[in-house]
């Protein structure tokens, strides 16, 4: 599919609204609604040369549309791709003669070229921040035991550890992929670092493999290689193989697993490892968010064993750790803030870390972030009918153009359903109007769309489909990037009906349910 249409891009022309046709119009439904506008908007037909040419750029765009619908390999693009798919890089070079399925490949094939040639300029940076925070002190302190001591009467919090990565992806071809990362960690004082370098290549929809090189202070260097493939929807396998290189040696290590999802929330594990330590080990792990069970047996050198493992929230009182935490995302980047707030379950830590961080994140949510994403959205909004507002002006135009052709052609519809009591439309407004739940300042932007709507009327009927209706003859955009309705007060035998109509919803009328009861 082409790519969605950028921010502040401007796209109004619809052919199926224009012509007032579902997108499963047929040729004949087509041929309809084009004589009907050409009788509407013909050239030949105005003798007030300003009205000749307004009607015949209206003409022009009618045509246009229609020359675009009726031929099978032009609407085949436009359905998939919209407008500016007739007109995208290197289709001119395209063969006009072939099927829309050939159309749309040869379509795919111009797209996938061009995300080809961005792969060179792309990469995929991520990283993370983690700080360890000893708050401990402040829930736990001995201030009797310290008074005497030089700022023995403060809480003393503490960073403990530390852990910084990094990583940086360069596609280098639509299938190959190397990727820089890096590690630092400390803990109390304690700590080391390392760089790898992996080449990943995916080999096909189901899996992918990847050689790693590596050093370190630790463990000396790494030469790895790695395979993933999905065996089935719900199972996969990993081989890992690695050699390590230090003062006593070369280490090898190979480790493969098989891993199954038996329910929404439950894994099973069957892991092979041979090395220095050789082992073979299966699992099963089911994590809710109530509770954590894990299942395990292993039979190994040096090491064989089998364990069971229930955790619950606050199972255990002696046992309990609270830990409070912040995280921070900014476009790839985590900032991960873990706080160690007490070994023991006390009241204090526990409304700190429960009832403290919701209420700060209420504050802020209200206060900060809703006023600033909504600002931000106006701004946006703003911004988008600054730039498309030489658009805006060219449909408003065009718009008022047709309601001046339109007048003749509607001073007839109106006669004739007066003579059989049939449908009058009174009024008609299009755009976004103001509700109880708007806000003080809104106000109501709408345009008068009572001509336009007459013109569609036959027969006492009026139907529009469910295309955007600011493409249809006579109406524009009041409101570009705002919700926008159809509102109808129409007369049909007598009697006063009217409607309330969403952007993209079809309506047909007149109906029962839009009757005004005499109270009302």
């Amino acid at each position: 599919m082409a790519p969605a249409l950028e921010d502040g891009e401007f796209d109004n022309d619809d052919y199926y609204s224009l012509l007032n046709v579902r997108r499963e119009a047929t040729q004949e439904e087509l041929k309809v609604s084009y004589r009907r506008l050409c009788m509407l908007y013909h050239p030949d037909k105005h003798r007030d040369p300003e009205l000749k040419r307004q009607a015949e750029q209206l003409f022009n765009l009618v045509h246009q549309a229609y020359e675009v619908l009726t031929d099978p390999q032009s609407r085949a693009i436009y359905d998939i791709y919209g407008k500016r798919g007739l007109d995208v890089e290197g289709w001119e070079v395209v063969e006009r003669k072939r099927s829309p399925v050939e159309i749309r490949e040869e379509f795919e094939r111009l797209q996938r070229e061009r995300e080809e040639r961005r792969l060179q300029q792309r990469t995929n940076p991520k990283g993370m921040i983690s700080v360890g925070v000893d708050a401990t002190d402040l829930f736990d302190h001995y201030e009797e035991d310290y008074e005497d001591v030089p700022g023995g009467g403060f809480p003393h919090v503490e960073i403990n550890k530390m852990h910084i990565s990094q990583s940086i992806e360069a596609p280098l071809t639509t299938s190959d992929t190397a990727v820089l990362s890096g590690s630092l960690s400390t803990h109390n004082g304690n700590g080391g670092g390392n760089i790898n370098v992996a080449l990943r290549r995916v080999t096909s929809p189901k899996g992918w493999g990847e050689v790693e090189f590596g050093a370190g202070d630790t463990h000396g260097p790494l030469l790895g290689m790695k395979i993933f493939r999905n065996l089935t929807a719900r199972c996969f396998v990993t081989a890992q193989c690695g050699l390590h290189f230090s003062s006593r040696g070369v280490r090898p290590g190979c480790t493969t697993m098989l891993a199954r999802h038996l329910d929404k929330n439950t894994m099973g594990y069957l892991q092979w490892r041979w090395g220095t330590q050789s082992s073979m080990n299966t699992s099963i792990v089911r994590d809710t968010k109530t509770s954590h069970f894990t299942l395990a047996m292993q039979l190994g050198i040096p090491h064989s064993f089998m364990m069971m493992s229930y955790q619950y929230k606050f199972q255990d009182d002696d046992q309990t750790k609270v830990k409070g935490s912040i995280k921070l995302n900014r476009a790839s980047q985590t900032y991960f803030f873990p706080i160690h707030l007490t070994d023991q379950l006390l009241p204090s830590a526990v409304f700190y870390a429960t009832v403290g961080p919701l209420v700060f994140y209420l504050a802020i949510q209200r206060l900060v972030i809703r006023p600033y994403v909504r600002a931000q959205k106006e701004h946006d909004l703003e911004k988008h009918r600054e730039s498309s507002a030489s658009d805006i002006a060219r449909k408003r135009q065009e718009a008022e153009s047709a309601v001046l052709l339109m007048q003749e052609s509607v001073r007839r519809i109106i006669e004739t359903e007066e003579s059989k009591m049939g449908l009058i439309i009174l009024n008609a407004w299009y755009g976004k109007f103001v509700t109880d739940n708007s806000q003080k300042h809104e106000r109501a932007k709408v345009i008068d769309v009572t001509v336009p709507l007459q013109c569609l009327v036959k027969d006492s009927k009026l139907i529009l489909t469910e295309a955007t209706k600011s493409g249809l003859p006579g109406f524009y955009d009041p409101c570009v990037g705002e919700e926008k309705s159809l509102k109808v007060l129409y007369q049909f035998q007598g009697v006063m009906h009217q409607v309330l109509s969403p952007e993209g919803e079809a309506l047909r009328i007149p109906k029962q349910s839009h009757r005004i009861d005499a109270d009302t």
